[in-house]
This record gives C-alpha cells, sequence and structure tokens, in this order.
C-alpha cells in the first residue's frame, strides 16, 4: 500500500465561470489534476477529496450546485470526501486521523484557491509532518485586492507557490509528477 496521499482541495463548481467565485485557470488546472489523479488511483495512491461548505451565505452553500466537487475531478468508488469549514483542510476536520489511519507518510496537495485554502492546507500539512509536495499547474486562484491595488491571479498563484517552494515543500508540475 503506498505511504502517499493525494488531497484534492475544494475542486468545486463554485469556481467554474458558472459559479459565483469563478477562477482563471480553473479548466487548466482541473484537467491537470484528472490526469494526476488517474496516475495516483493507478499507483494505489490514497485520494481524499475535499469540499468547503459555509453553513450561511451565498457561497458554497451546502446542497446548492456551487459546492459540489466537479465532475472533471469526482471521486471515485469509495473515495473519502472530507467536509471543511475553513482555509484549512485539517481544522475541525478527520483528515488527520483518516491519514493517519491509512499509514500517510507523503501528501500532494492540488485545488482551490492557490492563496487560501492550498496554501492553508500545505502549510498545515507540513506542520503536522508530512512530506509535502504542491503540483502548482493543478492548481488556480484568481486576482486579489488589498487597499486599493489588485494583484493579477498569476502573481499571487507565484507568490504562494514561491512561498510554499521555500519553506513548507516542494513545488512541482504535473509533468514531474507524471513521472513518478
Amino acid at each position: 500500500m503506498s505511504k502517499r496521499a493525494v488531497l484534492v482541495v475544494d475542486m468545486q463548481n463554485e469556481y467554474w465561470p458558472t459559479g459565483n467565485l469563478p477562477l482563471q485557470g480553473i479548466e487548466d488546472a482541473a484537467a491537470n489534476a484528472a490526469r494526476i489523479l488517474a496516475h495516483a488511483r493507478a499507483k494505489g495512491d490514497l485520494v481524499v477529496n475535499i469540499r468547503h461548505e459555509f453553513p450561511e451565505g451565498e457561497l458554497f452553500t451546502p446542497g446548492s450546485k456551487g459546492a459540489e466537487i466537479h465532475k472533471t475531478v469526482e471521486p471515485q468508488g469509495d473515495e473519502p470526501v472530507i467536509t471543511k469549514n475553513y482555509a484549512n483542510s485539517f481544522r475541525e476536520t478527520e483528515l488527520k486521523n483518516l491519514l493517519e489511519t491509512q499509514g500517510v507518510e507523503e501528501v500532494l496537495v492540488i485545488g482551490a484557491m492557490s492563496h487560501m485554502c492550498v496554501d492553508a492546507t500545505t502549510r498545515a500539512a507540513n506542520d503536522l509532518g508530512y512530506k509535502t509536495t504542491t503540483i502548482h499547474d493543478a492548481c488556480a486562484t484568481r486576482d486579489v485586492e488589498f487597499n486599493g491595488a489588485t494583484s493579477p491571479a498569476a502573481h499571487v498563484h507565484a507568490t504562494i507557490m514561491g512561498a510554499l517552494a521555500f519553506l513548507y515543500g516542494d513545488v512541482i508540475s504535473t509533468e514531474d509528477f507524471l513521472r513518478t
């Protein structure tokens, strides 16, 4: 049994062009994620599907179409689905217990949004002692505005991936992963 898990973070309809919070490059990121999942499943890696819900509000509303995992990366068979209410996929969920029970030592993180839940989950996984890899071209984000300045999605993504690569594990491409 593999000691590696792929964490598919928030690849939900809300982030597609028909959702309430569309991300730049989500279709390409999802296509890469699908390739990663096919490879990981063939290798016997654990695939953990993580979905965000906000109990109140207009985004990721429980039971809504937007809160559903997108068909491109939908869970297969009895793959676990973890529902979370925070950016960090480990916070107040069964994720850590699930990984421990399965003997996981290494996690790969893919999904959305690069600057929020991917970032928080990757950092938490590293802090919990997992060998952590983020697959940069299987993640997507959006423009971020702060204090009157807008940072384009490509800059936001590059900044987060650079920060993760600096101290929180490896950051690689889909092609590099598929060579494993």
